[in-house]
């Protein structure tokens, strides 16, 4: 009989569970964790997403969209400006007349923002695969360089395609609301009353961050009358 994987996010999981019962609820009734550990790729992510040029380019097209309009708008980009392997190439994205690419679905900014990503990644400018091997801050720092690029995609990335595992995206309207629910706060928390609330999550506030979304997904209990 094969054995079952480790699951690697046990001691995650554990700690956060003891840091506070709450939490330890939620994660109870939300299963295992799913996100991706070390940059390597989860089970549902399909080849086009499992390099850092494609899952930026993905975070560039999925801003402000659903996520059903924003795969159909990615896959036809994909379709466009792919290798033979399946996977963007940023030189042949740069070759695309503009004409195309709002064909494909993105709006004027948004061609303007995979157009720079594209640039700085065909001229050196962007080595992705160096971030793998940099702090949080510094993969953060050279991200918000491209235009399109701000903090929250950011650390999107660092959570979902190098697998960090202490990102708290504190502008993540899903966390904040996920806050309110865990905490049973008033209102949206601030950046400051968000660092302070997860302290005892630290190291493993990105696994949190996974938690407090799924708990947005939850209907809320209705009160007895």
């Amino acid at each position: 009989m094969t054995p079952l994987p480790a699951d690697p996010h046990a001691a995650a999981v554990r700690h956060l569970s003891l840091a506070d019962p709450r939490m330890g609820a939620l994660i109870s009734r939300a299963g295992p964790c799913r996100l991706a550990v070390g940059g390597s790729a989860p089970a549902a992510t399909t080849s086009y997403r499992e390099d850092h040029f494609g899952g930026l380019v993905d975070a560039i097209v999925s801003q402000q969209l659903s996520a059903k309009a924003a795969s159909t708008i990615f896959r036809r980009v994909l379709a466009l400006a792919s290798s033979e392997e399946g996977r963007l190439l940023p030189g042949k994205l740069l070759a695309l007349p503009e004409a195309k690419l709002r064909e494909a679905g993105l709006s004027g900014s948004k061609v303007g923002f995979v157009r720079d990503l594209s640039a700085r990644v065909d001229r050196g400018a962007l080595v992705l695969d160096a971030l793998d091997a940099q702090t949080d801050d510094e993969v953060i720092a050279e991200l918000c360089e491209v235009k399109g690029i701000g903090r929250w995609t950011a650390e999107m990335f660092l959570i979902f395609r190098l697998g960090r595992p202490d990102v708290l995206p504190v502008g993540d309207l899903g966390v904040q609301k996920g806050f309110v629910r865990l905490f049973g706060l008033r209102k949206l928390p601030a950046p400051e009353r968000m660092v302070k609330l997860s302290r005892p999550f630290r190291p493993y506030r990105s696994v949190a961050c996974w938690y407090l979304w799924r708990l947005n997904e939850e209907k809320p209990e209705v009160e007895e009358r």
